[in-house]
């Protein structure tokens, strides 16, 4: 072999070029292996020295091969003096002959091993650094995709990690998009067609998906908005409208329909999130489809929706047919609709947080490029990394605890041929407490549980034992916080119906209470079980005191604002509405 060909590329070993120095503790690229290291780290090319950090570009990282080449070629192999001389038995005696061009001694297997460590290695770091900028221009691209709006100082500025989170979630009607010219109003600006706020607990234990009715009879309050320009207009406000026109009409904006539902409700939001039909149909064709239970069949003509009964998983057009949907459920209203998107929310979010999904990187990737193409959000969230942030505050809860319900509502009252709703106040004020309060509406914990049925059961013991005659109990009514007239309506029906007679009206109490209480002393125990069994009185209304009666003292009926009228029963404390819908349960639509 010559010099020529033992300089060849394909014959040089890439791990002999390079060399740790002792004094740097750095792999250096070796020029002269017969020269001090200090000295070929010192004259190596910038493009070796970049190599040798493992960021060279590809003819920078041939440089050393065609270095070597060259040097064979000028003076033969410079790795001949790390060959030893050979002895050779020759005929006539043992002298010494000069080693062989180009051989070599075998390294030993411990020498292969770490080169294969060191080319395996540097490969990994390459990998890592192309990764490493791939995710960047990937979450660039993310972040390019993100639509936003201003919130316009309608919320709380943003979430935080150390209280309950609440969130608005809006679907508007609004067509855009191909495919969707069969879908709303061809020349709106869309409405507030589904909109639900999310509750969030400060523990992360639970939440509330509470549903807001689109035809619900509301006031709108004066929205000051921000223009494309960037300049500021405030636009007026409405009453006695539907609540769906908070959002598109008169050029109001997603920040509007939040102070609409902070008027209503009490709660101020941290953020909103707007989709429009193509979210429905990309989303769920993103996680492969979502699972779904009709009890008949259902053929509806307006929304294209044709399904036997049985169980079904959908996606794209018939996912968003099966959402937009009115003449196929119950009594064809708005209202069915709405249990309809709960069910179908409640088994899309069960499918995202599904192993199936979080395993899945196609799907992850699928589902970041349709969440942030389709999702419209305030500008404090216009960032994926704080969307991260939120998803991974929203996603610590258990599907379990995740509660829906529908804002209390009755037929509006104005109207003969009944087409809008109105709030139920006595129902309602009562459910927003409970979520601007931080109440879950599920059980969290089992040792919660036991403790409050403990208590429960403890306190019915106080329904339990005689009774005394009607004619025996003593009574002081008192208004605190009842209708008006309430103490001499609820006097007269004990006295001249229940033969209470031993009763007196007190007028109005000191102060309001939250609860209808009946106030005793131990020794009158039999008449309050009495008195709470004629006007239905629950056990966590009786509040039995230390110390017995003297003589003719009387106990204390407050009335509160849970007393319905005379002779009617007063019902418990605050409980989920009847119609509440927990996430982890599958239920067939109907």
């Amino acid at each position: 072999m010559d010099a020529q060909s033992r300089g060849r590329a394909e014959d040089i070993d890439p791990a002999d070029q390079w060399v740790m120095n002792p004094q740097t503790g750095n792999y250096e690229l070796r020029l002269d292996q017969s020269a001090p290291q200090s000295s070929a780290s010192s004259s190596r090319p910038a493009g070796a020295r970049r190599a040798a950090r493992g960021a060279a570009p590809a003819d920078e990282a041939a440089a050393p091969s065609r270095t070597a080449t060259r040097r064979r070629q000028q003076g033969g192999d410079e790795r001949a003096a790390e060959v030893p001389v050979q002895r050779s038995r020759r005929a006539g005696g043992g002298d010494r002959v000069p080693p062989q061009a180009g051989r070599r001694k075998r390294k030993p297997a411990g020498s292969r091993k770490k080169k294969v460590l060191l080319w395996t290695g540097g490969g990994l770091a390459l990998l890592m650094v192309g990764t490493a900028s791939a995710g960047y221009l990937y979450y660039e691209h993310l972040n390019a995709n993100i639509t936003s709006v201003p919130d316009d100082n309608a919320g709380t500025g943003g979430f935080s990690k150390d209280r309950a989170i609440n969130i608005l979630l809006i679907g508007t009607d609004k067509r855009t998009g191909a495919g969707n010219e069969g879908y709303g109003d061809k020349n709106s600006p869309g409405h507030a067609d589904t909109t639900v706020l999310l509750h969030v607990s400060k523990d992360r234990t639970n939440a509330t998906a509470l549903s807001i009715p689109r035809d619900l009879i509301t006031d709108i309050p004066d929205c000051p908005t921000t223009q494309e320009d960037g300049s500021t207009k405030v636009i007026p406000g409405q009453q006695g409208v539907r609540f769906n026109t908070s959002l598109g009409q008169a050029g109001r904006t997603p920040s509007c329909t939040m102070r609409t539902v902070t008027e209503m409700t009490g709660i101020t939001m941290d953020h909103f999130m707007v989709a429009d039909f193509n979210a429905v149909k990309t989303l769920t064709s993103a996680v492969g489809g979502v699972p779904i239970c009709l009890a008949k069949d259902v053929k509806d003509p307006d929304s294209h929706l044709n399904l036997p009964a049985g169980d079904h998983t959908i996606e794209g057009e018939e996912a968003l047919a099966f959402v937009r949907t009115r003449h196929s459920f119950g009594n064809q209203g708005d209202l069915d609709r709405i249990k309809i998107q709960q069910q179908f929310l409640s088994s899309l979010m069960r499918t995202l947080k599904s192993n199936d999904t979080l395993t899945s990187p196609t799907k992850l990737v699928k589902l970041a490029e349709a969440g942030t193409k389709a999702l419209t959000v305030d500008s404090k969230i216009d960032d994926i990394g704080k969307l991260r942030d939120l998803g991974l505050e929203l996603g610590k809860f258990d599907m379990k605890n995740l509660t829906f319900a529908t804002v209390p509502v009755l037929d509006n009252p104005a109207e003969k041929v009944k087409a809008t709703v109105i709030l139920n106040p006595s129902k309602a004020d009562s459910l927003f407490s409970m979520v601007k309060n931080d109440i879950s509406l599920t059980e969290v914990e089992a040792q919660k549980k036991e403790k409050q049925q403990a208590a429960q059961a403890e306190q019915a013991k106080l329904l339990e034992g005689t009774r005394a005659e009607a004619s025996g109990v003593r009574v002081d009514v008192l208004n605190g916080g009842g209708p008006q007239g309430a103490a001499q309506k609820t006097l007269d029906w004990l006295q001249n119906t229940e033969g209470v007679l031993k009763s007196t009206n007190k007028g109005n109490a000191p102060a309001d209470v939250s609860q209808t209480t009946l106030v005793y002393a131990p020794n009158q125990a039999d008449q309050a079980r009495k008195l709470a069994d004629l006007m239905g009185l629950p056990a966590t209304a009786l509040k039995p005191g230390t110390t017995d009666a003297e003589g003719l003292e009387a106990m204390t009926l407050t009335l509160g604002p849970d007393f319905k009228g005379a002779g009617v029963p007063i019902t418990g404390p605050a409980k989920a509405p009847d119609d509440a819908v927990q996430a982890d349960k599958k239920i067939c639509a109907e």
